[in-house]
């Protein structure tokens, strides 16, 4: 016991009680995927809280010098049966509210295991074990002090995991803080029971009405061009009207209301009032169009049928062993699940991060679960070592039933899911997302967490060269765009089988208007050389400011490939609009081919014979007006997340008067070589660079703390917050954008553990860096998606690995015997070697 109490009197100033805000992390370690539940359980600093396996535990010590750790180690048992439990249970109801464990709802999912848990104090380097009810016998404050360390530990809500399952009401909702003082013009607008339009576009469907003005204006656009036309949202930040009520869902009983401020559904307990303002009783009106939660409700209810309908045909075998690892669901991760084990299918990403893991690993900062570098590692490992990939957990007596065969305990990346979801507002949230924008989500944060250091993207990264011919002038124009995915079209007038697809839509009519049962799909079959043809056939441009003219034409642009990337991504584009203005997915067929050559659709640059327009700014401010332009900040930011300089980015977005990224980025491309390509912008008639953003607040101390905590200087953070309006994360891609501009001598961790000096002392090309070689490639993988819209159903990949194809469904990976090649998604083709 002296020898104990000795030890203990030693840590006890290390030891940390955990309080409100501190993260703990005791369900999964900072560089694996151990457990408490693993052979070695999981050692928590009782200073950091941060998680260790037993392979990681001894070189945390020995590289901090933490010695006090509280080890966790469970043990599954199966639950005993209560004989009762399940005897004359009635049969399960359809739910019909957005809740989990209220009536009405879902089920809370019952836990089929208890665990036995095993709790000690473990000291190195002596590896001295106490047992957490053996602490009797110290001096009492010494043992009051450690217990309640243990105890706060074992309490405290877990970072890494969010808490089992619980009672939730997905729609409680709260009251508007603008609900009771909500501002109504008197317009004499008044709004009809029916028959509405958007006021400023065709859009009859998913429309809102803005309860201050009368407005009705179409929803948000969701990133694959389906949805609304984002008009809604661009009257709010145009006007500041905060409440809108979503058309079609009004009925006595109320009506879906967003606020725009709060970015949130919310309740209006005056709603009947400001309806009646422009003319609308709500207890005349009837429900036309699905309420936001009953397309949650369908959402999770497809899900289930296809998961049965995935397994139900042909019995799958199951395959184990590295690069064969499942991914548990996290809620609505397929996507993020599907799209990561096809990156860690590629050797450039398996060089990058699991090649070099103990590298990464011995540079993590303090914090490895905040470090980009280190959770990507940690999950190509997880993904390749196959250390995880093994039969799910069972009690070893029962029989798995069908649903389950195949099914592994594989890797919950929910660091890692926690970290690249950080915020952004739809990844760091557990709904469906689309699988194409979170595989641009990745590039970018690849990109900028590779600055100054090899970057797997490259294999991604092409240029496309588009042609603009003035039809008034027969004058032309190159330029040049970087690009990671080739969009393409899917031509439906191209369908083989349009009889078919007609009598079908007949007799689904029919069928609807006797409410009788759908009649078997039929899906419209479109030859892949078809949409090859749509992606390359010139399209026209109106509106076009042509430079010849130095007034509005119309001109034709032709989209070509002016470098061939190591692998090419294919997004065939599935999501549209129908007849009725509602968003839907194509049902459509596409062969795919096994081996591709897009060699035809090389760009050959300007041909003799042509003449170019010549290179003349538009006007974008009248002389009258001598401040500066306002220019379109989201083009300026989006630019400067592709990696270039900031000043850049804004001469490019006013020369092309402010006509979007498409254009600006073929400024840049054409401009790349000047020699005052990233000096600041000089307006015609002016002294000196002219300021596009004014930033009247003074920076957060809160912003300016975490950028000084990434080893900047405080006069840096101050100059990088002010040049971007006080955005946090704008500011520290400023920062990267102008770092020849920084001081050599402040040194700063990056991600892979270089200062600033190190990085500016390298020569660093202006602009990205493209690979180039034959068009011709072989399909290795693709993403499939099942649903009526990127934001709900499901998704899985295959990819074909030691010349099969395999399917990964979360936690199944199985021998695929039938791949759906013409119902994919996204697809990727590697280059097939000269």
């Amino acid at each position: 016991m002296a020898e104990l109490s000795e030890a203990l009197l030693s840590v006890l100033p290390a030891i940390r009680v955990p309080k409100a805000g501190d993260r703990v992390h005791k369900e999964e370690c900072a560089f694996s995927f151990d457990t408490p539940e693993s052979d070695g359980g999981l050692y928590i600093c009782m200073n950091t809280f941060l998680g260790f396996g037993k392979q990681f535990v001894e070189k945390y010590y020995g590289k901090t010098g933490h010695r006090v750790y509280l080890h966790l180690k469970k043990t599954r048992k199966l639950k005993e049966e209560d004989s009762n439990s399940s005897a004359g249970d009635p049969p399960r109801k359809k739910p019909t509210r957005l809740a989990i464990g209220i009536e009405g709802g879902f089920d809370i999912p019952e836990e089929k295991f208890e665990y036995d848990e095993d709790v000690k104090i473990v000291i190195f380097p002596e590896h001295l074990e106490i047992p957490r009810d053996g602490l009797e016998g110290l001096p009492d404050m010494v043992r009051d002090r450690i217990a309640s360390a243990v105890e706060a530990i074992l309490t405290a809500d877990s970072a890494s995991r969010k808490q089992e399952v619980q009672a939730w009401d997905g729609e409680v909702r709260r009251v508007s803080k603008h609900a009771f003082s909500l501002p109504q013009l008197q317009n004499s607008v008044r709004i009809p029971p029916c028959g509405w339009k958007c006021n400023k576009c065709d859009m009859r469907e998913n429309l809102w009405l803005n309860m201050t003005d009368g407005s009705i204006l179409c929803g948000r656009r969701y990133f694959d061009g389906s949805g609304g036309n984002n008009h809604a949202v661009e009257h709010y930040r145009e006007t500041g009207y905060p409440l809108a009520v979503k058309l079609g869902t009004i009925t006595p009983d109320g009506a879906d209301v967003y606020s725009y401020d709060e970015d949130d559904m919310v309740l209006d307990p005056s709603l009947a009032e400001h309806l009646a303002h422009f003319g609308i009783d709500m207890l005349k009106m009837q429900k036309t169009d699905k309420t936001m939660t009953e397309l949650e409700i369908d959402m999770n209810q497809r899900i289930g049928e296809w998961e049965l309908i995935q397994e139900s045909g042909v019995q799958l075998k199951p395959l184990y062993g590295p690069g064969y690892t499942g991914i548990q669901n996290l809620g609505n991760s397929c996507y993020l699940n599907s799209v990561v084990q096809v990156l860690f299918s590629i050797p450039d990403f398996q060089r990058k991060y699991v090649d070099k893991l103990e590298k990464i690993f011995q540079s993590a900062p303090s914090d490895p679960t905040q470090d980009f570098s280190t959770q990507v590692a940690k999950l190509g490992h997880g993904l390749l070592s196959g250390e995880y990939s093994k039969p799910a957990s069972g009690d070893g007596e029962q029989q798995p039933d069908q649903n389950q065969k195949g099914m592994q305990d594989g890797i919950a990346p929910r660091m890692f899911k926690s970290l690249i979801g950080k915020g952004h507002p739809e990844f760091s949230t557990n709904r469906q997302q689309d699988a194409q924008e979170f595989f641009l989500h990745f590039i970018n944060m690849v990109e900028r967490n590779c600055r100054s250091s090899e970057n797997p993207n490259e294999v991604f990264r092409f240029l496309v060269e588009e042609k603009l011919k003035c039809l008034a002038t027969e004058k032309v124009k190159y330029t040049q765009r970087v690009d990671y995915i080739m969009q393409l079209p899917v031509p439906m007038d191209a369908a083989l089988n349009k009889d078919e697809l007609l009598e079908y839509e007949e007799r689904k009519h029919q069928a609807e208007e006797e409410k009788q049962p759908l009649p078997e799909l039929v899906r419209a079959k479109v030859p892949f050389s078809s949409c090859l043809e749509a992606y390359g056939a010139p399209e026209q441009v109106d509106d076009f400011w042509s430079t010849a003219l130095q007034a509005k034409s119309v001109a034709l642009k032709t989209t070509r490939f002016a470098s061939f990337p190591d692998y090419l991504v294919i997004q065939i584009k599935k999501f549209t609009f129908g007849l009725d203005w509602v968003p839907k997915k194509l049902d459509v067929s596409i062969e795919m081919p096994e081996e591709l050559d897009i060699s035809t659709l090389r760009g050959t640059g300007l041909q003799a014979g042509e003449e170019e327009m010549p290179d003349i700014a538009p006007p974008l401010v009248t002389p009258d007006e001598p401040k500066a332009p306002m220019l379109d900040e989201s083009v300026i930011i989006q630019l400067v997340e592709m990696g270039f300089p900031m000043d850049a980015c804004r001469k490019a977005v006013y020369y092309t008067g402010n006509s979007g990224a498409e254009a600006a980025m073929n400024w840049i491309m054409s401009h790349m070589d000047d020699p005052d390509f990233a000096n600041p912008l000089v307006l015609p008639g002016s002294s000196g660079p002219g300021s596009t953003i004014i930033c009247p607040d003074p920076p957060s101390e809160d912003s300016v703390a975490t950028i000084v905590s990434m080893g900047f200087s405080r006069d840096q953070a101050m100059k990088a917050l002010r040049a971007t309006s006080n955005s946090l994360e704008r500011a520290v891609d400023w920062i990267f954008s102008h770092i020849d501009d920084l001081d050599a001598e402040a040194a700063m961790d990056i991600s892979e553990g270089r200062s600033v000096a190190e990085s500016i002392s390298e020569s660093v090309p202006v602009g990205p860096k493209v690979r180039d070689g034959p068009g011709k490639y072989q399909l290795f993988a693709f993403i499939s998606h099942m649903g009526t819209s990127t934001m709900c159903g499901h998704y899985v990949c295959h990819i074909k690995k030691d010349g099969r194809w395999v399917i990964y469904n979360d936690q199944k990976v199985c021998a695929s015997e039938k791949p759906p090649k013409d119902l994919g998604y996204i697809y990727f083709y590697q280059r097939i070697p000269s």
